[in-house]
């Protein structure tokens, strides 16, 4: 089975890879026509390689297309779960939208950066001072109700059609942001499984096949605050999973017609 990775950190160890740069996508155009998949293309590939080649791609469309802005991933989310999205308005960067945002909002609320990921872009607004320091730096305004939580939020891996790990993401003394990369820790116990059959399926109904999903509990009631498609590692390398072996079972398990796999995993090894 022949692949083509546009990210290689993504794809180490996965046999039959060949690496191309993004940006030689056209001056490689036949050998990735002659690719069975093409591995995390980014986000302006997609619709050339799946509506020009027609090339079947990991993650899938829908994951990197809705994955890249949290605008578009909201919109969607309230299409298949809206129960479980926070109080959401998704505005223009106006006067008048500024103002009713104010009228609507109790402090403390949350305002987004549409395009970010770990825990960068995300600002706890306590007044109206912070919301207009946050509201100068955006184009559109995204901005949440603030869901009370005990500290902790929950990160779902998925990777093609299983969750491969979940845990407790752990705020040090009583932080607003819990993520690893902001100096959370990991907790791997008392995992509900109402949380995991959630992000099943709405993951199913997407068809997100590659996704570190954001869970809060709060009020009784599971939340998806978003999912991010090139998610950390650390809670995952901690448990001994190796992501790119998922990945390698998913891609051969899904291909049509099916690729046998080899007799002893080709990622053996593989740290």
């Amino acid at each position: 089975m022949k692949f083509v990775s546009f990210n290689p950190f993504r794809t180490l160890g996965i046999p039959g890879v060949l690496y191309i740069k993004p940006e030689h996508t056209f001056k490689e155009i036949e050998a990735i026509r002659h690719a069975d998949y093409l591995l995390f293309p980014e986000t302006w590939q997609t619709n050339s390689l799946v509506y020009g080649l027609k090339k079947n791609i990991f993650p899938s469309i829908e994951t990197i297309q809705l994955g890249f802005s949290k605008i578009e991933m909201t919109r969607a989310l309230w299409t298949v779960a809206p129960e479980h999205v926070p109080y959401t308005e998704i505005l223009a960067n106006t006067d008048s939208n500024r103002a009713a945002i104010l009228e609507t909002f109790p402090f403390p609320f949350v305002g987004k950066e549409p395009r970010s990921s770990m825990g960068k872009g995300v600002y706890l607004i306590e007044s109206k001072e912070d919301f207009i320091e946050y509201a100068e730096k955006v184009d559109v305004l995204y901005v949440q109700e603030y869901l009370e939580n005990d500290d902790r939020d929950m990160r779902v891996c998925i990777v093609g059609d299983e969750i491969v790990t979940a845990y407790w993401r752990i705020g040090t003394n009583g932080a607003f942001l819990h993520n690893i990369a902001q100096g959370g820790d990991i907790c791997y116990d008392f995992i509900p499984q109402e949380a995991l059959d959630l992000v099943l399926k709405v993951s199913k109904e997407l068809n997100i096949n590659h996704a570190g999903f954001d869970i809060i509990f709060s009020n009784g009631r599971f939340y998806i605050l978003e999912f991010n498609v090139l998610f950390g590692n650390q809670g995952i390398r901690e448990q001994g999973i190796l992501i790119e072996q998922k990945i390698y079972e998913y891609l051969i398990k899904t291909s049509t017609p099916p690729f046998p796999t080899v007799p002893t995993s080709p990622l053996q090894g593989i740290s």
